[in-house]
Protein backbone atom coordinates (compact mmCIF):
# COMPACT_ATOMS: atom_id res chain seq x y z
CA UNK A 1 0.00 0.00 0.00
CA UNK A 2 1.61 3.39 -1.04
CA UNK A 3 1.41 5.99 1.81
CA UNK A 4 1.61 9.42 0.74
CA UNK A 5 3.85 12.13 1.77
CA UNK A 6 2.75 14.95 4.02
CA UNK A 7 2.00 18.05 2.81
CA UNK A 8 4.51 20.40 2.48
CA UNK A 9 2.43 23.06 4.80
CA UNK A 10 1.81 20.03 7.38
CA UNK A 11 5.37 19.06 7.59
CA UNK A 12 6.60 22.75 8.08
CA UNK A 13 4.54 23.20 11.18
CA UNK A 14 6.52 20.30 12.49
CA UNK A 15 9.60 22.59 12.74
CA UNK A 16 8.13 25.84 13.68
CA UNK A 17 10.30 25.52 16.98
CA UNK A 18 13.15 26.09 15.12
CA UNK A 19 13.98 29.73 14.77
CA UNK A 20 13.59 30.17 11.27
CA UNK A 21 10.80 32.43 9.21
CA UNK A 22 7.74 30.04 7.46
CA UNK A 23 9.25 30.65 4.10
CA UNK A 24 12.65 29.25 4.79
CA UNK A 25 10.92 26.32 7.32
CA UNK A 26 8.93 25.51 3.93
CA UNK A 27 11.68 25.57 1.80
CA UNK A 28 13.13 22.43 3.65
CA UNK A 29 9.84 20.52 4.02
CA UNK A 30 9.61 20.97 -0.23
CA UNK A 31 13.56 20.08 -0.44
CA UNK A 32 12.65 16.57 1.76
CA UNK A 33 9.65 15.73 0.12
CA UNK A 34 11.16 16.42 -3.25
CA UNK A 35 14.17 14.19 -2.20
CA UNK A 36 11.93 11.42 -1.25
CA UNK A 37 12.73 11.90 2.22
CA UNK A 38 10.15 13.78 4.33
CA UNK A 39 11.73 12.73 7.56
CA UNK A 40 14.89 15.11 6.66
CA UNK A 41 13.21 17.91 6.55
CA UNK A 42 14.55 19.12 10.44
CA UNK A 43 17.80 18.70 9.39
CA UNK A 44 17.52 19.97 6.46
CA UNK A 45 16.28 23.38 8.24
CA UNK A 46 18.92 23.10 11.10
CA UNK A 47 22.00 23.15 7.91
CA UNK A 48 20.22 26.27 6.53
CA UNK A 49 20.27 27.97 10.09
CA UNK A 50 23.36 27.25 10.15
CA UNK A 51 24.34 28.55 7.37
CA UNK A 52 23.43 32.29 8.36
CA UNK A 53 25.67 34.24 10.26
CA UNK A 54 26.42 33.49 14.29
CA UNK A 55 28.24 34.76 16.73
CA UNK A 56 31.08 32.45 17.33
CA UNK A 57 34.08 31.29 19.88
CA UNK A 58 37.07 32.22 18.90
CA UNK A 59 39.41 29.39 19.96
CA UNK A 60 42.01 29.04 17.44
CA UNK A 61 44.55 31.76 18.72
CA UNK A 62 44.45 33.31 15.53
CA UNK A 63 43.30 37.16 17.05
CA UNK A 64 42.30 38.16 13.22
CA UNK A 65 40.93 35.71 11.91
CA UNK A 66 39.90 36.24 8.39
CA UNK A 67 37.09 33.66 8.03
CA UNK A 68 35.77 35.23 11.49
CA UNK A 69 35.36 38.85 10.94
CA UNK A 70 39.38 39.53 11.61
CA UNK A 71 39.44 41.77 14.44
CA UNK A 72 36.60 41.44 17.47
CA UNK A 73 34.05 44.33 17.49
CA UNK A 74 32.05 45.33 20.02
CA UNK A 75 29.62 48.52 18.58
CA UNK A 76 26.07 48.96 19.59
CA UNK A 77 23.65 52.02 18.79
CA UNK A 78 20.43 52.50 19.07
CA UNK A 79 17.70 52.69 15.70
CA UNK A 80 17.57 56.55 14.67
CA UNK A 81 18.86 59.40 12.70
CA UNK A 82 22.09 60.39 12.85
CA UNK A 83 24.47 63.25 11.78
CA UNK A 84 25.71 61.57 9.18
CA UNK A 85 25.51 63.80 6.26
CA UNK A 86 24.26 67.15 8.39
CA UNK A 87 26.43 69.59 9.41
CA UNK A 88 25.52 70.65 13.20
CA UNK A 89 26.67 74.51 13.37
CA UNK A 90 25.20 75.65 9.50
CA UNK A 91 22.35 73.13 9.50
CA UNK A 92 23.77 72.01 5.95
CA UNK A 93 24.33 68.83 4.05
CA UNK A 94 28.10 67.61 5.15
CA UNK A 95 29.77 65.21 4.82
CA UNK A 96 30.49 61.84 6.14
CA UNK A 97 34.62 61.93 6.18
CA UNK A 98 34.35 64.80 8.72
CA UNK A 99 33.46 62.17 11.92
CA UNK A 100 35.91 59.29 11.86
CA UNK A 101 38.32 60.34 9.25
CA UNK A 102 39.40 63.67 10.55
CA UNK A 103 39.86 61.49 14.07
CA UNK A 104 41.99 58.63 11.59
CA UNK A 105 44.30 62.42 11.03
CA UNK A 106 44.55 63.29 14.54
CA UNK A 107 45.63 60.09 15.66
CA UNK A 108 48.00 59.28 12.75
CA UNK A 109 49.69 62.94 12.46
CA UNK A 110 48.09 63.06 9.31
CA UNK A 111 46.96 66.35 7.21
CA UNK A 112 43.86 64.29 6.06
CA UNK A 113 41.97 60.95 5.98
CA UNK A 114 39.10 59.45 4.17
CA UNK A 115 37.53 55.89 5.05
CA UNK A 116 36.60 53.42 2.18
CA UNK A 117 34.59 49.77 2.91
CA UNK A 118 38.09 47.75 2.39
CA UNK A 119 41.70 47.74 2.26
CA UNK A 120 41.54 46.79 -1.37
CA UNK A 121 39.44 49.67 -2.73
CA UNK A 122 41.87 52.46 -0.46
CA UNK A 123 44.64 50.83 -3.02
CA UNK A 124 42.87 50.85 -6.22
CA UNK A 125 41.40 54.63 -5.08
CA UNK A 126 44.87 56.28 -4.11
CA UNK A 127 46.50 54.85 -7.40
CA UNK A 128 44.05 56.19 -9.37
CA UNK A 129 44.37 59.80 -8.37
CA UNK A 130 47.84 59.85 -8.26
CA UNK A 131 49.10 58.24 -11.00
CA UNK A 132 45.96 59.53 -13.17
CA UNK A 133 47.13 56.45 -15.77
CA UNK A 134 50.44 57.36 -16.15
CA UNK A 135 52.92 54.52 -14.53
CA UNK A 136 53.70 53.55 -10.99
CA UNK A 137 57.23 51.93 -10.03
CA UNK A 138 57.30 49.10 -7.74
CA UNK A 139 59.40 46.65 -6.41
CA UNK A 140 58.95 42.98 -7.45
CA UNK A 141 59.66 41.77 -4.22
CA UNK A 142 56.53 43.59 -3.46
CA UNK A 143 53.91 42.40 -5.98
CA UNK A 144 52.06 40.36 -3.26
CA UNK A 145 49.15 38.62 -3.63
CA UNK A 146 46.71 39.29 -0.85
CA UNK A 147 43.28 38.07 0.47
CA UNK A 148 41.08 35.77 -2.01
CA UNK A 149 43.84 36.41 -4.80
CA UNK A 150 43.83 39.54 -5.27
CA UNK A 151 47.30 40.86 -6.16
CA UNK A 152 48.90 43.69 -6.76
CA UNK A 153 49.58 43.64 -10.22
CA UNK A 154 46.21 43.54 -10.69
CA UNK A 155 44.97 46.80 -8.77
CA UNK A 156 47.49 48.94 -10.56
CA UNK A 157 45.97 47.49 -13.95
CA UNK A 158 42.23 48.47 -12.91
CA UNK A 159 43.63 51.88 -11.95
CA UNK A 160 45.07 52.52 -14.97
CA UNK A 161 48.10 52.79 -13.94
CA UNK A 162 51.15 50.77 -16.15
CA UNK A 163 53.53 48.99 -13.39
CA UNK A 164 57.26 49.46 -13.67
CA UNK A 165 58.88 46.55 -11.96
CA UNK A 166 62.21 47.34 -10.27
CA UNK A 167 64.71 45.04 -8.19
CA UNK A 168 64.35 41.71 -7.89
CA UNK A 169 62.35 38.89 -5.73
CA UNK A 170 64.68 38.97 -3.13
CA UNK A 171 66.92 42.34 -3.34
CA UNK A 172 65.90 45.82 -4.36
CA UNK A 173 68.15 48.89 -3.99
CA UNK A 174 67.33 53.26 -4.46
CA UNK A 175 69.26 52.80 -8.03
CA UNK A 176 66.87 50.66 -9.41
CA UNK A 177 63.47 53.09 -8.69
CA UNK A 178 65.66 56.47 -9.53
CA UNK A 179 66.91 54.91 -12.68
CA UNK A 180 63.45 53.49 -13.80
CA UNK A 181 61.88 57.28 -12.91
CA UNK A 182 65.39 58.77 -14.57
CA UNK A 183 64.24 55.88 -17.54
CA UNK A 184 60.04 57.02 -17.69
CA UNK A 185 59.86 60.99 -17.45
CA UNK A 186 56.16 60.80 -16.85
CA UNK A 187 55.82 57.76 -13.66
CA UNK A 188 53.66 59.87 -11.40
CA UNK A 189 54.65 57.75 -7.98
CA UNK A 190 56.22 54.89 -6.47
CA UNK A 191 54.50 52.44 -4.83
CA UNK A 192 55.62 50.84 -1.67
CA UNK A 193 53.95 47.55 -0.56
CA UNK A 194 54.19 45.57 2.45
CA UNK A 195 54.45 42.38 2.15
CA UNK A 196 52.17 41.28 5.58
CA UNK A 197 51.06 37.77 4.82
CA UNK A 198 54.97 36.32 4.40
CA UNK A 199 58.56 37.29 5.37
CA UNK A 200 61.49 37.16 3.47
CA UNK A 201 64.80 36.54 5.00
CA UNK A 202 68.38 36.11 4.09
CA UNK A 203 69.73 37.63 1.07
CA UNK A 204 67.82 40.57 0.81
CA UNK A 205 67.03 43.98 0.30
CA UNK A 206 64.47 46.72 0.60
CA UNK A 207 64.58 50.63 -0.18
CA UNK A 208 62.50 52.73 3.38
CA UNK A 209 59.99 54.93 2.58
CA UNK A 210 62.61 57.60 4.03
CA UNK A 211 64.70 56.96 1.09
CA UNK A 212 62.15 56.91 -1.47
CA UNK A 213 60.38 60.29 -0.44
CA UNK A 214 64.09 61.39 -1.78
CA UNK A 215 63.06 60.80 -5.53
CA UNK A 216 61.27 63.93 -6.61
CA UNK A 217 57.50 61.66 -6.72
CA UNK A 218 54.82 61.01 -4.39
CA UNK A 219 54.79 57.74 -2.38
CA UNK A 220 51.74 55.40 -1.87
CA UNK A 221 52.99 53.06 0.93
CA UNK A 222 50.05 50.31 0.97
CA UNK A 223 50.57 49.22 5.05
CA UNK A 224 48.32 47.07 4.95
CA UNK A 225 47.57 45.37 8.65
CA UNK A 226 47.25 49.15 10.12
CA UNK A 227 49.38 49.52 13.16
CA UNK A 228 48.73 53.35 14.11
CA UNK A 229 52.12 54.05 15.80
CA UNK A 230 54.87 51.74 16.66
CA UNK A 231 55.30 53.56 19.84
CA UNK A 232 51.43 51.56 21.13
CA UNK A 233 51.13 54.63 22.93
CA UNK A 234 47.40 53.32 24.14
CA UNK A 235 49.49 50.38 25.82
CA UNK A 236 51.19 50.19 29.13
CA UNK A 237 54.40 49.58 28.97
CA UNK A 238 56.85 49.50 25.72
CA UNK A 239 55.20 47.91 22.24
CA UNK A 240 54.53 44.00 22.71
CA UNK A 241 57.62 42.03 21.28
CA UNK A 242 55.85 40.52 18.22
CA UNK A 243 54.91 43.79 16.86
CA UNK A 244 58.83 44.14 16.41
CA UNK A 245 59.43 45.24 12.55
CA UNK A 246 56.00 46.45 11.84
CA UNK A 247 55.35 49.42 10.04
CA UNK A 248 53.14 51.62 11.65
CA UNK A 249 50.84 54.73 9.92
CA UNK A 250 52.89 57.88 11.79
CA UNK A 251 55.91 56.90 11.21
CA UNK A 252 55.60 55.87 7.73
CA UNK A 253 53.78 59.46 6.54
CA UNK A 254 56.85 60.88 9.03
CA UNK A 255 59.51 59.26 6.64
CA UNK A 256 57.64 61.58 3.98
CA UNK A 257 54.86 59.05 2.29
CA UNK A 258 52.56 61.13 0.78
CA UNK A 259 49.40 58.73 1.08
CA UNK A 260 49.22 55.47 3.45
CA UNK A 261 46.81 53.00 2.56
CA UNK A 262 45.62 50.41 5.41
CA UNK A 263 43.11 48.11 7.03
CA UNK A 264 40.66 48.91 9.76
CA UNK A 265 39.75 45.39 11.12
CA UNK A 266 43.24 44.71 10.99
CA UNK A 267 45.88 46.00 14.04
CA UNK A 268 43.85 49.22 14.38
CA UNK A 269 40.99 46.77 15.75
CA UNK A 270 38.24 48.06 14.19
CA UNK A 271 35.30 47.32 11.45
CA UNK A 272 36.25 46.54 8.05
CA UNK A 273 36.94 49.34 6.21
CA UNK A 274 39.94 50.49 4.28
CA UNK A 275 41.66 54.08 4.83
CA UNK A 276 43.66 56.17 2.91
CA UNK A 277 45.85 59.47 5.42
CA UNK A 278 48.27 61.55 4.25
CA UNK A 279 48.92 64.91 2.01
CA UNK A 280 45.80 67.28 2.02
CA UNK A 281 45.57 68.01 -1.66
CA UNK A 282 45.93 64.23 -2.28
CA UNK A 283 43.27 63.04 0.24
CA UNK A 284 40.98 65.50 -1.40
CA UNK A 285 41.49 64.63 -4.78
CA UNK A 286 40.45 61.10 -3.35
CA UNK A 287 37.55 62.36 -2.04
CA UNK A 288 36.36 64.45 -5.50
CA UNK A 289 36.71 61.38 -7.50
CA UNK A 290 33.75 59.24 -8.40
CA UNK A 291 35.09 55.68 -7.06
CA UNK A 292 34.97 57.43 -3.56
CA UNK A 293 31.38 57.14 -3.87
CA UNK A 294 30.93 53.55 -5.33
CA UNK A 295 33.43 53.33 -2.31
CA UNK A 296 31.96 54.81 0.84
CA UNK A 297 31.09 52.97 4.07
CA UNK A 298 27.82 53.29 5.67
CA UNK A 299 26.67 54.91 8.68
CA UNK A 300 27.23 51.94 10.86
CA UNK A 301 31.03 51.44 10.05
CA UNK A 302 31.61 55.30 9.96
CA UNK A 303 29.99 55.04 13.97
CA UNK A 304 32.10 51.62 15.07
CA UNK A 305 35.77 53.37 13.56
CA UNK A 306 34.68 56.60 15.30
CA UNK A 307 34.20 54.66 18.59
CA UNK A 308 37.39 52.82 17.90
CA UNK A 309 39.49 56.12 17.25
CA UNK A 310 38.39 57.41 20.24
CA UNK A 311 39.66 55.27 22.60
CA UNK A 312 43.11 55.59 20.73
CA UNK A 313 42.86 59.11 21.34
CA UNK A 314 41.58 58.42 25.10
CA UNK A 315 44.97 56.44 25.55
CA UNK A 316 42.54 53.10 26.11
CA UNK A 317 44.05 50.31 24.62
CA UNK A 318 41.52 48.32 26.80
CA UNK A 319 38.30 49.53 25.39
CA UNK A 320 39.85 47.95 21.93
CA UNK A 321 38.90 44.22 21.81
CA UNK A 322 42.07 43.13 19.48
CA UNK A 323 44.31 45.18 22.03
CA UNK A 324 42.63 43.63 25.33
CA UNK A 325 42.96 40.12 24.08
CA UNK A 326 46.47 40.63 22.57
CA UNK A 327 48.05 41.90 25.68
CA UNK A 328 45.91 40.01 28.23
CA UNK A 329 49.18 38.24 30.69
CA UNK A 330 49.99 34.76 30.94
CA UNK A 331 48.81 34.17 34.40
CA UNK A 332 45.67 35.87 33.69
CA UNK A 333 45.08 33.70 30.65
CA UNK A 334 46.41 30.25 33.04
CA UNK A 335 43.79 31.11 35.93
CA UNK A 336 41.21 31.40 33.38
CA UNK A 337 42.45 28.19 31.84
CA UNK A 338 43.06 26.37 35.30
CA UNK A 339 39.18 27.79 36.40
CA UNK A 340 37.35 25.91 32.95
CA UNK A 341 39.15 23.05 33.51
CA UNK A 342 37.67 22.16 36.94
CA UNK A 343 34.37 23.14 36.33
CA UNK A 344 34.18 20.99 33.26
CA UNK A 345 35.90 17.81 35.27
CA UNK A 346 32.62 18.19 37.06
CA UNK A 347 31.00 16.61 33.71
CA UNK A 348 33.93 14.63 32.68
CA UNK A 349 37.44 14.29 32.21
CA UNK A 350 39.29 17.16 33.00
CA UNK A 351 40.92 19.05 29.92
CA UNK A 352 44.61 19.69 30.26
CA UNK A 353 46.34 23.35 30.76
CA UNK A 354 49.18 23.56 28.15
CA UNK A 355 51.07 26.73 27.42
CA UNK A 356 50.33 27.04 23.44
CA UNK A 357 51.48 30.12 20.95
CA UNK A 358 48.42 32.46 19.13
CA UNK A 359 49.39 34.94 16.10
CA UNK A 360 48.30 37.76 15.40
CA UNK A 361 46.48 36.70 11.98
CA UNK A 362 44.81 38.48 9.46
CA UNK A 363 47.88 38.99 7.00
CA UNK A 364 49.44 40.97 10.19
CA UNK A 365 53.26 40.39 11.62
CA UNK A 366 53.50 36.78 9.63
CA UNK A 367 56.21 34.68 11.34
CA UNK A 368 55.88 35.84 14.86
CA UNK A 369 53.88 34.52 17.46
CA UNK A 370 52.23 35.42 21.01
CA UNK A 371 52.66 33.65 23.95
CA UNK A 372 49.30 32.01 25.33
CA UNK A 373 47.57 29.44 27.13
CA UNK A 374 45.25 27.08 26.53
CA UNK A 375 43.38 23.92 26.93
CA UNK A 376 43.25 20.56 25.37
CA UNK A 377 41.36 17.28 24.95
CA UNK A 378 42.35 14.18 23.17
CA UNK A 379 40.98 13.74 19.94
CA UNK A 380 39.50 15.94 16.58
CA UNK A 381 36.61 17.50 18.64
CA UNK A 382 36.39 19.95 16.12
CA UNK A 383 33.07 19.19 14.74
CA UNK A 384 31.55 18.95 17.72
CA UNK A 385 32.30 22.01 18.76
CA UNK A 386 31.12 23.94 16.13
CA UNK A 387 27.75 22.51 17.26
CA UNK A 388 27.70 24.03 20.16
CA UNK A 389 25.57 27.15 20.91
CA UNK A 390 27.11 29.39 20.25
CA UNK A 391 29.72 27.31 18.10
CA UNK A 392 33.58 27.25 19.41
CA UNK A 393 36.09 27.44 16.42
CA UNK A 394 38.84 25.55 17.92
CA UNK A 395 41.97 24.22 16.26
CA UNK A 396 43.80 20.66 16.52
CA UNK A 397 47.73 19.73 17.51
CA UNK A 398 48.91 17.42 17.01
CA UNK A 399 46.41 13.82 17.85
CA UNK A 400 44.60 16.70 20.47
CA UNK A 401 42.03 19.36 20.49
CA UNK A 402 43.19 22.68 21.46
CA UNK A 403 40.97 25.70 22.72
CA UNK A 404 43.28 28.87 22.77
CA UNK A 405 42.17 31.11 25.95
CA UNK A 406 43.67 34.23 24.34
CA UNK A 407 41.16 34.75 21.50
CA UNK A 408 38.52 33.63 24.01
CA UNK A 409 36.47 36.75 25.70
CA UNK A 410 36.36 35.90 29.52
CA UNK A 411 32.84 36.96 29.29
CA UNK A 412 32.49 33.43 27.07
CA UNK A 413 34.42 31.14 28.99
CA UNK A 414 31.60 29.37 30.44
CA UNK A 415 30.29 28.95 26.95
CA UNK A 416 33.91 27.42 26.17
CA UNK A 417 33.39 24.96 29.18
CA UNK A 418 29.52 24.18 28.65
CA UNK A 419 30.76 23.32 24.76
CA UNK A 420 33.88 20.83 26.22
CA UNK A 421 31.69 19.47 28.83
CA UNK A 422 29.51 17.98 26.06
CA UNK A 423 32.45 16.73 24.31
CA UNK A 424 34.69 15.52 27.27
CA UNK A 425 34.06 11.28 28.07
CA UNK A 426 31.69 11.30 30.69
CA UNK A 427 31.92 9.80 33.88
CA UNK A 428 29.04 8.21 36.11
CA UNK A 429 27.51 10.37 38.31
CA UNK A 430 28.89 13.65 37.07
CA UNK A 431 26.60 16.84 36.59
CA UNK A 432 25.05 17.23 33.11
CA UNK A 433 26.77 19.43 30.71
CA UNK A 434 24.05 22.02 31.18
CA UNK A 435 23.76 22.13 34.36
CA UNK A 436 27.50 22.14 35.19
CA UNK A 437 27.03 25.18 33.00
CA UNK A 438 25.09 27.15 35.55
CA UNK A 439 26.34 25.93 38.59
CA UNK A 440 29.57 26.02 38.06
CA UNK A 441 30.99 28.79 35.15
CA UNK A 442 29.29 31.64 36.68
CA UNK A 443 32.41 34.30 37.47
CA UNK A 444 32.49 37.23 40.42
CA UNK A 445 29.83 39.81 39.18
CA UNK A 446 28.67 38.06 36.49
CA UNK A 447 26.53 35.49 34.69
CA UNK A 448 29.28 34.10 32.27
CA UNK A 449 27.38 31.29 30.65
CA UNK A 450 24.70 33.76 29.69
CA UNK A 451 26.93 36.57 28.78
CA UNK A 452 27.42 37.66 25.40
CA UNK A 453 25.00 35.02 23.61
Amino acid sequence: MDVRPPSVDALARTLSDLELPQPLLVDAARDAIAAGDPGSARSRAERRARMLLHPVVNATGVLLHTNLGRAPLAHHQEAGAWNLELDLESGRRGSRQHHAAALVARAAGAEDALVLNNGAGAVLLALTVVAGGRPVVVSRGELVEIGGGFRVPEVCALSGAPMIEVGTTNRTRRDDYAAALADTPDAAAVLKVHPSNFRVEGFTASVPVGELATLGVPVVADLGSGLLDAGTPWLEGPPPPWLSGEPAVRQTLAAGAALVTFSGDKLLGGPQAGIIAGRADLVAACAGHPLARALRPGGLVLAALQATLLAYLRRDGVAIPFWRMATASLDDLRCRAARVADAVAAAGERPDVVDCEAVAGGGTVPGLSIPSIGLVVHGDRRAALRLADPPVIARMEGERTLCDLRTVDPAHDGVLGQALAAVVPRQEGRLAPERVAHADWEAPGRSAAGEGR
